[in-house]
């Protein structure tokens, strides 16, 4: 009779579980959230009869171009990329080439592309490698509208750890070196002309100093401590002043725009948030008359604030003539008379529209996923809560639709970074886990950016063990004081440092969640910090002051013990890591760690690893493989919906990509 009752309580939990999920809109399959958008990334030619995009060629990725006025199934490839997607590109300042980077498998040795978009071929016209080198990474610093043949680049072919500065000729590909970087300068900025003007530096205490090129010398001429930062803008058309983004003193929490004089060094304060609530954000120039057309915000959703009437008209009468949503001018003719603006809200991930300045008339070019049925998606919600020490943290919640915000199954989704924030607007993984009937909370916990220096300053060795993750924890508290999450139903997942929150939440706070998603994250501070790839070494103070010093004994211990791989005895919760093979910041060795270790004391660990992919999946397939493996362990912890049918190609990539945890060994990725 005991069991015969036990079945039946659980048929009975069973029943209830599924009458509250047919309450949910029908599942969206899980290629229309993650497969690649039908058209993204228009840009328009400088002259404006041209416009390109991203659109797959032979299931990859690849750039496409049509006359203005052709439709778009009468476009042409001008890419045929078969290994990698291409994910953005532009156009040169006289529109003769059309220009990408690319690098090999995730590698992140970026390489500069160029094509001749007027040009034929079979079935695309010729690319030219301008920066064939091996294990070499290209950086892109300018590209200057008065000297439309040459762009400004950095290459660390000298030496890995810095990039020297020189002008690339687009037409031969030749090079011309303007600065050998021997003074471990970590980023360089060019004037209006496309010269050389300033480079940026972290000093031995950690701060940032700005340089001026003053001949063959470099002269410090502004600079902040740890706690503050400094980031150049744009130089003012006579070249004797430049606008910068600061937070210097005491007195300033939010950075400021500020405009610096070169001839005397007086500094003139520009700009703050009006509402006082978050960092400066953005600053639009004009390209033709230099002026500052507008400032943006990023607070709970973003805040545009126009500086010309002329700019406060077009874009006061583009905006109200357009869908609901949030505005974005993505491209321009050389000229600034015709834009390409865009539309985008938490249900919609991009509406394309032609806008004439001239006549005031918009028309209408593409929406990036039709297929998306945004009647069927939810909104992403705004939310605060206070965590344990009496910090307000921003977060996002979104929720399935149709049914009630009570007791549902939970997912805590974290960003990466961690020196970066999550915004409002369409996520494709809050919306997918959404319509499989998760409740989904993305956490801005201290240590992200965008919120002030104090903000950013509170997660300073907070790893972890720590209050970043410690504000982690006390969203998950939210979640269920309010009502909304199942205690026993909640899972962690994210990407990067998302990833190491998931297994810091797994190792230090066990009984809290009931699975774990871990995307590329690092499983022992020492060792990721051990492998930081050349290039991050001019700014390795950081690491130091935010992270931690691992040549210092205190700091070493602390990190050990806030290193989820020490503490993997704790975990019980099963665990699903996700690793590229050739990720240069977060190498294998930190996934076959975790997994090995989980391994050997019996607990529950998956362990997906793809050879073509680096830090995070782009490929397209790997892409929804993972996804599709995400929604499977989801649903087998957590009781969510879970799409069972899958495309063959995709199911022979998600068994190709799956590994045996049995075969891992700790050091393969070394």
């Amino acid at each position: 009779m005991r069991i015969r009752r036990i079945f039946a309580a659980i048929g009975l939990c069973a029943f209830l579980l599924s009458n509250s999920f047919a309450q949910l809109p029908p599942l969206i399959d899980r290629e229309v959230f993650f497969g690649d958008p039908q058209i993204s990334g228009a840009q328009i030619s400088p002259d404006g009869k041209f416009i390109t995009f991203l659109r797959p060629f032979k299931n990859v990725r690849n750039i496409w171009i049509k006359d203005r006025s052709q439709k778009f199934d009468q476009a042409r490839p001008l890419t045929a990329d078969s290994l990698r997607p291409i994910t953005s590109y532009f156009w040169s300042q006289d529109g003769r080439y059309v220009l990408f980077a690319q690098d090999k498998g995730g590698d992140e040795n970026f390489r500069i592309y160029e094509v001749d978009p007027r040009a034929s071929g079979t079935p695309v016209p010729p690319a030219k490698d301008l920066t064939p080198l091996v294990k070499v990474r290209a950086s892109i610093y300018d590209v200057p509208r008065n000297t439309p043949n040459e762009i400004i680049i950095g290459l660390n072919d000298r030496d890995p750890a810095l990039h020297d500065v020189y002008r690339l000729n687009l037409t031969t590909g030749g090079r011309t070196l303007l600065w050998k970087n021997t003074e471990n300068v970590a980023g360089w900025v060019t004037d209006l002309k496309g010269d050389l003007r300033l480079g940026i530096r972290q000093t031995a205490n950690g701060g940032t100093e700005i340089l001026r090129i003053d001949g063959d010398k470099l002269l410090s001429i502004y600079s902040v401590n740890a706690d503050e930062s400094v980031s150049p803008v744009r130089f003012t058309p006579d070249g004797n002043g430049f606008y910068f983004e600061t937070n210097k003193g005491m007195e300033l929490n939010l950075s400021q725009l500020a405009l610096y004089n070169l001839k005397n060094g007086t500094i003139t304060f520009v700009e703050k948030d009006p509402e006082d609530q978050v960092d400066f954000g953005e600053a639009l120039f004009s390209e033709v008359t230099n002026e500052l057309l507008a400032t943006f915000y990023l607070g709970d959703t973003l805040r545009v604030y126009p500086k010309q009437k002329r700019f406060s008209d077009d874009y006061g009468r583009l905006k109200k003539a357009l869908p609901h949503g949030e505005l974005h001018i993505i491209s321009t003719t050389f000229d600034e008379q015709t834009w390409l603006a865009a539309i985008t809200s938490d249900v919609n991930a991009g509406t394309v529209y032609i806008f004439d300045r001239k006549t005031g008339t918009a028309e209408f070019l593409y929406v990036s996923r039709p297929e998306l049925p945004s009647d069927k998606l939810v909104s992403m919600k705004p939310v605060r809560y206070t965590a344990r020490d009496g910090l307000t943290i921003s977060a996002y919640l979104t929720l399935p639709k149709g049914i009630p915000a009570e007791k549902l199954p939970a997912v805590l989704f974290v960003h990466g970074g961690p020196w970066a924030r999550d915004e409002w607007g369409y996520d494709p993984v809050a919306q997918f886990l959404a319509n499989r009937g998760y409740a989904v909370l993305q956490p801005n916990y201290r240590g992200s950016t965008g919120f002030g220096k104090k903000f950013l300053n509170a997660g300073n060795k907070q790893w972890g063990t720590g209050s970043m993750q410690n504000d982690l924890t006390d969203g998950v508290g939210y979640l269920i004081k309010q009502g909304i999450a199942d205690p026993k139903k909640i899972a962690i997942a994210g990407g990067s440092y998302g990833g190491y929150a998931t297994l810091a939440g797994l190792a230090f706070t066990p009984d809290l969640y009931a699975a774990g998603f871990d995307i590329v994250g690092p499983s022992n501070i020492i060792t990721l910090l051990n492998s930081i790839p050349p290039y991050w070494e001019p700014m390795k103070k950081t690491f130091a002051i935010r992270v931690g010093d691992k040549d210092k004994p205190a700091d070493r211990k602390m990190m050990e013990s806030q290193s989820p791989l020490f503490s993997a005895k704790n975990i019980k919760a099963p665990l699903f890591v996700v690793q590229g093979a050739n990720d240069p910041r977060v190498k294998k060795a930190e996934s076959d760690q975790i997994v090995v270790a989980l391994r050997d004391l019996g607990r529950s660990v998956q362990y997906m690893v793809a050879p073509d992919e680096g830090h995070g999946y782009k490929g397209l397939e790997n892409r929804i493989a993972m996804y599709a493996a995400m929604e499977k362990f989801f649903a087998a912890n957590l009781g969510g919906r879970y799409q069972k049918e899958i495309r063959e190609t995709i199911r022979k990539k998600l068994d190709a990509i799956m590994v045996d945890v049995k075969t891992v060994s700790v050091g393969a990725g070394k």
